[in-house]
């Protein structure tokens, strides 16, 4: 399912943004503000975003890598949708195309599997912006890997 306009909102299966007992220290430093809607049956997601300045280089342009990893965080967890949660993706390759300047501001990535195989997936995705014009759009091809827990100090595979 696709949100309509930013403001339209799914609850997700799994929660990513608000769970008290973790902490999103990638998505709190990437300025992940929510997740939008995660469809493991369609194999969609969509994040909303805040770029801030911080994230700016010359004359207010967001800088190319906080876009890739806006993107590359909706596809994994459209991704991860599509496994139930029980797997987690591992990137073997990003490929990011930038049509316009990214600026501060709301932000929304969304992702979608093109073709799912049985541990790799290729993916696609894109950034628009707050007029809902795509800035940026990416491709990429992960492998999926059981989750690991890391609760305990060491890696250990997670138990349902």
């Amino acid at each position: 399912m696709k949100a309509e306009t930013m403001s339209d909102t799914m609850a997700p299966e799994k929660r990513f943004d608000d769970d008290p007992n973790e902490k999103d220290g990638l998505g709190e430093s990437l300025g992940i503000v929510r997740t939008l809607y995660m469809d493991g049956e369609a194999g969609r997601a969509a994040i909303e975003c805040q770029a801030e300045m911080r994230m700016c280089h010359s004359g207010g342009v967001v800088q190319g890598g906080f876009v890739t990893g806006w993107i590359d965080a909706a596809m994994a967890r459209a991704a991860m949708a599509a496994t139930n949660f029980e797997m987690t993706p591992m990137t073997l390759e990003i490929k990011v195309s930038f049509f316009a300047p990214a600026m501060p501001g709301l932000l929304v990535a969304e992702a979608w599997i093109e073709r799912k195989g049985r541990s790799t997936i290729f993916l696609e995705g894109n950034l628009k912006n707050a007029e809902g014009a795509v800035v940026a759009k990416a491709t990429s091809t992960v492998r999926m890997m059981p989750l690991i827990d890391m609760s305990s100090g060491k890696m250990e595979k997670r138990k349902k």
